[in-house]
């Protein structure tokens, strides 16, 4: 048995039993293996860990290690074209139907071998890591065939096992319609999505299935399809909604108690409510609002009315966010969708961890979680938020 003590000026617990941030002036977290055992004041350890291991955080902000509930991390090439395109008018939409967006991606994905996938996904990975994450969710979504669709998530398993840090895959196959199947989505789904899903399934590499909810990619009848595939194979469900227009995905994410409902620019007060009930979280994306330039932004009042936790993630993907930095998320989150520099940081904490399904795990620093921390050369962790193009990242402890 392992037994260290880890001190710290200030420990933001992010507990939500407890107010604000949770913090503890004086902190101290005693780690026991790979599990926090107790925190508390360092005036007030417990008997018994007087020979215990001290790892001296110095005059430190200690937090969970940051986690990013949603990302297109795995892809090829790059969609700096588009950008240009939009700049010059052209909208989400437009590009879409012409044959761009999603889709302009899936050639080059294809293209390029597993351990190619890894080898371009590698450094946005690590551009994360360098900013206190430990733990990132990776979708498929640009392969569109079975075997691109498997391709992309062993590729995302083995980014997880090279760096040491823990990777959720979400199955994404229902992102949007490739070319061959143009006008035949319900055939695309019965011919790719569900067999793939089933194929990727007994592979083991799928956390969780998600899908795209809107008018250019699969309506909420054919969703609910690929949910209820899911839901027999007992395989949790996240969806895309509400990005473009009010098609009520979340409210269908919800009636099958769905870890999450992300976007959500255009979703109502009925959506919200369904959210609530149901416990899925928000997963606002900040970077794609800011990227394709929206008008709409997320009713964040609505969330907090009904309860509704609020997580937040980079979305990096190569056409609508290509961002890999949670600490400019967060500052983003708070800037354009008022989100409060504690909000950001529990939703890219606690309510992060909720969003994966691993809120009995991680998220907080509480006993009984795994000790996973990112050590901060701040004082106070609205600085996290505040601050723009600045890592403070001292260090990230795990077990």
């Amino acid at each position: 048995m392992t037994l260290k003590i880890i001190t710290a000026a200030t420990i933001a617990t992010m507990a939500p039993a407890t107010p604000g941030y949770g913090l503890i002036v004086n902190g101290a977290i005693g780690v026991e293996d790979q599990s926090i055992a107790w925190v508390g004041r360092i005036d007030a350890a417990p008997a018994g860990w007087r020979d215990a291991a001290i790892e001296d955080c110095g005059n430190r902000l200690v937090t969970p290690a940051l986690i990013d509930c949603h990302t297109h991390l795995v892809f090829g090439g790059n969609r700096a074209k588009e950008f240009e395109m939009r700049l010059e008018g052209a909208t989400y939409e437009e590009i879409a139907r012409a044959g761009g967006g999603i889709v302009s991606t899936v050639a080059a994905t294809r293209a390029l071998s597993e351990d190619e996938l890894v080898e371009a996904a590698l450094p946005r990975l690590d551009a994360l890591v360098a900013e206190g994450a430990h733990t990132v969710e990776i979708k498929s979504g640009y392969g569109l065939t079975i075997g691109d669709e498997l391709k992309m998530l062993r590729a995302a398993r083995r980014l997880g096992a090279m760096r040491k840090v823990r990777v959720r895959t979400s199955y994404l196959a229902a992102h949007a319609v490739p070319a061959e199947y143009k006008g035949r989505a319900d055939a695309y789904i019965d011919e790719i999505v569900l067999p793939g899903l089933k194929a990727a399934h007994g592979e083991g590499l799928v956390d969780a299935v998600d899908g795209f909810c809107e008018g250019i990619a699969f309506s909420p009848e054919q969703m609910a399809r690929i949910f209820e595939r899911a839901r027999g194979l007992g395989i949790p469900v996240k969806l895309h909604a509400e990005q473009l227009s009010n098609l009520g995905g979340a409210a269908l994410a919800a009636s099958f108690g769905a870890l999450s409902a992300d976007h959500l620019e255009y979703l109502d007060e009925a959506g919200a409510e369904a959210m609530a009930k149901s416990g899925t979280v928000a997963v606002l994306l900040p970077g794609a609002f800011y990227f394709l330039r929206e008008k709409q932004a997320p009713p964040v009042d609505a969330l907090r009315r009904a309860g509704v936790p609020i997580a937040i993630a980079t979305d990096c993907n190569p056409g609508s966010s290509p961002l890999a930095s949670l600490l400019l998320t967060m500052n983003m989150a708070s800037t354009l969708f008022r989100l409060t520099p504690e909000e950001a940081l529990a939703g890219v904490t606690r309510n992060a961890a909720r969003a994966l399904g691993l809120a009995d795990e991680i998220g907080t620093i509480e006993a009984g979680k795994r000790a996973e921390l990112a050590v901060w050369d701040v004082g106070h962790p609205a600085e996290l938020a505040y601050r723009i193009g600045f890592n403070a990242l001292e260090r990230v402890i795990v077990g």
